[in-house]
């Protein structure tokens, strides 16, 4: 019973912050008109849920985390062939790779990169896993009550229907893309989880420091007055935290620190047994230790390392004073260097907690 409410307390209190991250990155993502098709609560996986506005919103297994589905982020040169290649499919509803092929005057393979791109656009539903052949559908569409009223048809997912000009059925697919967005939209859309989670750690600070106040013992008397302090003294105790933590992020790219810095940090089994005491110390600790993990796992994702936020972000800014696109397989290699950095630490700070709340050694 004691692992079980341990693992709980963890389950909700990264589920959580995962989410919020998450959530910053849907709210901006929209705010500027880019599709989002999924925003899942837990990691990618089975899913169960509802679609509203053309985005399906439920829950995975995995309730450690979430994850928002932009549309567009691929890496790498669009394909040249995707207008004619979206155009034929929309026009058959439903048709193999084979069929746009030849529809398009194309090889298979260059149908079947564009069909994908396109998937991942949310503009093509790609094949099912009852499909035998490479099988891809027109997606379904969910208008407005304002778009029916103006005569805009809903059409079921595989439904043929009408493509009188090609071009424009393609800026319509490609304006709501995130690769359509200028460098800024891009950036916001990017740092949106960041400043989520760093904005909910402040709000918690003013709530806790501002709101409920909190204990001190009076030096020389031995005596505990209950106090509360200024919104903007709780700010700037947040501010100080935040730059404690960047500060000590920073001290994994200095030798002379990087080991008493790895030292000093925690893995999920850290986070599970800290997250269960404080809970158990009450609502107040258990929002304050909320607001010290989201701060930690705002300011992580501003590593510049691909695939996080940060890193994605160095990117942008490369292609932007280069004027060069980051091609796919440069993207993929950077990501599973970075992949390959976190799991080293990820398994360095998982022994010593083990080491340290389980076996007690540390």
């Amino acid at each position: 019973m004691d692992v079980l409410i341990t693992v709980l307390c963890a389950v909700f209190v990264l589920g959580l912050l995962v989410f919020i991250h998450e959530g910053g990155h849907y709210l901006a993502s929209r705010a500027f008109g880019v599709r989002v098709t999924e925003f899942m609560l837990g990691l990618p996986g089975p899913n169960v849920g509802r679609v509203v506005g053309g985005t399906k919103f439920g829950v995975t297994p995995i309730l450690l985390g979430g994850y928002a589905r932009v549309c567009g982020m691929e890496p790498g040169e669009m394909s040249p062939h995707l207008q004619p290649v979206l155009a034929s499919l929309y026009r058959r509803g439903t048709a193999n790779m084979e069929d746009v092929a030849r529809d398009c005057g194309i090889t298979d393979d260059e149908a079947y990169e564009a069909l994908e791109e396109l998937v991942e656009w949310g503009s093509v539903v790609g094949p099912l896993k009852t499909d035998e052949y490479n099988t891809y559908r027109a997606p379904q569409t969910y208008p407005s009550k304002k778009q029916l009223g103006a005569g805009v048809r809903a059409w079921a997912q595989g439904e043929p229907r009408d493509v009188p000009d090609e071009h424009e059925l393609y800026l319509s697919e490609y304006t709501q893309q995130y690769r359509a967005c200028p460098f800024w939209k891009r950036s916001v859309i990017l740092l949106a989880g960041v400043a989520v989670n760093l904005l909910f750690a402040m709000l918690a600070f003013v709530i806790i420091f501002s709101v409920i106040g909190y204990d001190v013992q009076n030096t020389a008397t031995g005596e505990i007055v209950h106090v509360t302090v200024g919104p903007l003294q709780a700010l700037y105790a947040g501010c100080m935290y935040i730059g404690a933590v960047i500060q000590a992020v920073i001290g994994l790219f200095n030798p002379s620190t990087v080991a008493q810095t790895v030292s000093d940090s925690t893995s999920i089994v850290g986070i599970a047994v800290l997250s269960r005491n404080y809970f158990e110390a009450g609502a107040v600790y258990a929002l304050q230790f909320m607001a010290m993990i989201s701060v930690s796992l705002g300011i992580m994702n501003l590593l510049p390392i691909p695939p996080l936020d940060g890193g994605r972000f160095v990117i942008e800014v490369y292609q932007k004073i280069t004027g060069k696109a980051v091609s796919a397989k440069a993207m993929n290699c950077m990501t599973l260097v970075g992949m390959g950095l976190f799991l080293l630490l990820f398994v360095v700070m998982l022994n010593q907690d083990i080491q340290r709340f389980v076996f007690g050694n540390w």
